[in-house]
């Protein structure tokens, strides 16, 4: 395959311009929007070499002398969009709010590029976004009294946790927009066979939490946050 390396190399230690010829007609920032912009709009299946190449006007072939792998085309995807982040603030002092922040951040970013999510790995976590991204979660951290590798552990079930409850929330959102009546037609039909086996007594623990609560939907905005103060508390020290 054009391209491919005989040993493993990482896209960031590779200069973008080699030599003293012409100047490249197009830089891996113009690569990588372009397929940030195909991902968003046809999600990651239709992110091909070819797409992209079609995308920025230039042959599949030459795109291969900018980014030399599709692995690589991934890597570059997911630090653009990590340079998403605010982090020019710095750490508030409070390490729950200072999390909580980012949290925040991290299920906006992965809302507005939900292909992101599918290539969240450790092996993408290396480019100078995502290296900014973990300094400062670390500074952000800085009064928390855990060894660091602990520490990693917490961001690491931070971002997690968002990857979880954020792709919970885009495969309901799918669901729905597949179905041919309204999200309030369903919910009315299953709330009410709901009930019905509730009213049966089979049921009696379900039924007295779905009682104690009123049959109130659930806020996903407290979830959210209840669910990241459970997390960040589990890692306070007692």
């Amino acid at each position: 395959m054009a391209g491919r390396a005989a040993e493993p190399e990482v896209i960031w230690a590779r200069p973008e311009r080699t030599g003293r010829g012409p100047r490249p007609a197009y830089s891996r920032a113009d690569i990588v929007a372009a397929a940030v912009r195909v991902a968003d709009a046809d999600g990651m299946d239709a992110v091909s070499m070819r797409r992209v190449a079609a995308e920025i006007g230039c042959g599949t072939m030459s795109l291969y002398n900018y980014v030399p792998r599709k692995e690589d085309l991934y890597e570059l995807m997911v630090d653009a969009v990590s340079g998403e982040y605010e982090l020019a603030a710095g750490p508030g002092g409070d390490w729950r709010a200072d999390m909580l922040h980012l949290a925040r951040q991290a299920r906006a970013i992965m809302r507005r590029h939900p292909w992101v999510i599918r290539l969240m790995t450790t092996g993408y976590a290396f480019g100078p976004n995502a290296l900014r991204f973990l300094e400062h979660g670390l500074a952000c951290l800085d009064g928390l009294d855990l060894p660091g590798g602990v520490k990693m552990e917490l961001l690491a079930n931070v971002n997690g946790t968002v990857m979880t409850i954020v792709a919970n929330e885009l495969a309901i959102a799918e669901r729905a927009r597949g179905l041919p009546w309204s999200e309030e037609q369903e919910q009315a039909v299953r709330g009410a066979y709901l009930m019905g086996q509730l009213a049966g007594g089979g049921f009696p623990r379900l039924a007295a939490v779905i009682a104690e609560s009123g049959a109130r939907p659930l806020d996903p905005e407290e979830v959210f946050e209840r669910t990241l103060l459970r997390v960040l508390d589990s890692f306070a020290p007692a």
